[in-house]
């Protein structure tokens, strides 16, 4: 039977608490003092003879209470730390501080391919095959920087936490050993870098080429083949990449990118395949995994595909075939499952054909392909896409909301917008932290820098010479008169006549009533 004894604590009354007991020939096999708790733990005890014992146990100066319990509390702390171990689901060592393994969970022991008893007492050096780890740990008073090390074959990033002890403010007793397997790590990158990301409710648009293309799109998101989306530049290929990898199989795996762009041949290497333990000067001292890797199970996104150089797209290529690739000086062979979506603004075919792209990768890459339409073909969505960055800028400039007027919308709708959705959304930006007022005009938006365009190019396909004049003046008029709101202004500043622009702004109605 088990007692916990409630007291006032004071010198020496836990041995006659003790000798209480020791006087009724009772074997005590278990004590944990915690004042003002002592919890004893007595086999021989009969539950009847509980009464007694809580009268004599009393008659000690400074006991309150006795009462039975179920469990010793240290039990009942081994029997959680237990379960909490065996439910992690990353290998964890805790070592002493020589270190040798104290206690490993489930998850180590699985990797080891040993039992957790088994593991006990191994010094963690011979257990990852490098003597010089035990000594490293030691010698940096087990505060080390993120390493690589192999256990029975798998590659891990050790994480090492001390455990010290704060009362004695001493070295370190030893220290937590927390494994982590490169896919793990990419679901935790993953977690960190799209965590707002979300599927095709986040793609914006509601005109006929945005319906297509979320309707194709959710359709080859299921299959599982290598996705090639192409489209000018900000039109969003990113976000439809991500919104097919959520709604694919795969939405639970991570979803890495990489733009081929924007780093060098032998970066985007390293990047893609990671590399090997002394691969180059500045390596990362035991290798470093890819994304290929860390994305093991969901996607990788190669972005600007059409600037990878030669020897990346062979490869690649590599990979595609048959999913296995060496790290950079490595010499492992390698498997993961990963589906590839890449995107590019360039025509793949055109490069293909003066041979800067490889025909068999190009064929390997084009198994799916959705194309990202361009902003001037989606015209019903250009005021809808304007309104949504105005409401973000505002809460990111804090300031109140503002609207934009007719003449700012009819700019917008005018303007070729070569770069697209993100140049709409900069030029947005730059109006709204520019701009004071409730309203976005059409000439904030030209001091934005959108230079936008006026609808005077339907004057290119006029039939007849006065109706291309006529368009000419109208779109003219309509894109100066925000700026310039009266006659004589405007006049001013083409530097004719008040009469004349009072008649033309008179004969387009302008202003619009």
């Amino acid at each position: 039977m088990r007692i916990e004894v409630l007291f006032t604590d004071r010198v020496g009354i836990a041995h006659e608490i003790l000798a209480v007991l020791a006087a009724r020939r009772l074997n005590v096999v278990g004590v944990e003092v915690d004042p003002p708790h002592i919890h004893i733990d007595a086999p021989g005890l009969d539950p009847a003879a509980l009464p007694a014992l809580d009268a004599a146990l009393r008659a000690v100066a400074g006991v309150r209470r006795v009462a039975a319990i179920d469990m010793m509390p240290g039990t009942r702390r081994r029997l959680h730390l237990d379960a909490l171990l065996a439910a992690l689901p990353d290998p964890v060592l805790a070592v002493d501080r020589g270190g040798r393994v104290v206690v490993a969970n489930a998850a180590a022991a699985r990797v080891a391919g040993v039992s957790e008893s088994a593991l006990s007492g191994v010094d963690l050096g011979a257990l990852f095959g490098d003597p010089g780890l035990t000594a490293d740990l030691i010698a940096g008073g087990f505060r080390i920087a993120n390493r690589e090390a192999t256990l029975n074959g798998q590659p891990f990033l050790i994480d090492v936490t001390p455990i010290i002890d704060l009362k004695a403010a001493g070295e370190p007793e030893g220290a937590v050993i927390t494994l982590f397997a490169p896919a793990r790590l990419g679901e935790r990158l993953d977690a960190l870098q799209n965590f707002d990301e979300g599927g095709f409710d986040k793609i914006l648009g509601d005109s006929p080429p945005m319906r297509g293309l979320k309707a194709r799109a959710a359709r080859v998101a299921a299959v599982e083949a290598p996705l090639l989306i192409l489209g000018e530049t900000g039109t969003g290929k990113e976000l439809i990449a991500h919104a097919c990898h959520r709604a694919s199989p795969r939405a639970d795996k991570p979803f890495l990118a990489l733009n081929c762009a924007a780093v060098p041949e032998n970066l985007a290497e390293s990047e893609l395949f990671g590399y090997a333990p002394g691969s180059f000067t500045g390596a990362q001292r035991g290798g470093k995994p890819g994304l290929l890797e860390l994305a093991h199970g969901g996607t990788v996104f190669l972005d600007e595909i059409g600037e990878m150089s030669a020897y990346l797209q062979a490869k690649l290529l590599r990979f595609l075939n048959d999913g296995s690739f060496r790290r950079v000086g490595g010499e492992r062979e390698q498997k993961v499952d990963v589906r590839v979506i890449s995107a590019t603004h360039r025509a793949l075919e055109a490069m293909v054909a003066d041979h800067s792209f490889r025909e068999d990768l190009f064929y390997r890459l084009n198994v799916l392909t959705l194309h990202a339409p361009p902003l001037r073909e989606r015209g019903d969505d250009i005021l809808s896409l304007a309104r949504h960055f105005i409401g973000r800028a505002c809460a990111q400039a804090r300031r109140p909301p503002c609207r934009l007027t007719n003449a700012a919308g009819a700019a917008l709708l005018a303007n070729r917008w070569p770069g697209n959705v993100r140049q709409l959304e900069n030029v947005i930006f730059r109006a709204v932290t520019m701009s004071d007022g409730a309203f976005l005009d059409a000439a904030d938006l030209e001091l934005a820098g959108a230079h936008m365009a006026a609808a005077v190019d339907v004057a290119e396909d006029a039939e007849a010479w006065e109706t291309a004049v006529e368009s000419f003046e109208r779109g003219l008029l309509r894109r100066l008169y925000p700026r310039f709101p009266s006659s004589r202004k405007l006049a001013a500043r083409l530097q004719t006549s008040h009469t004349m622009i009072a008649n033309k702004l008179r004969k387009y109605g302008i202003p619009e009533r």
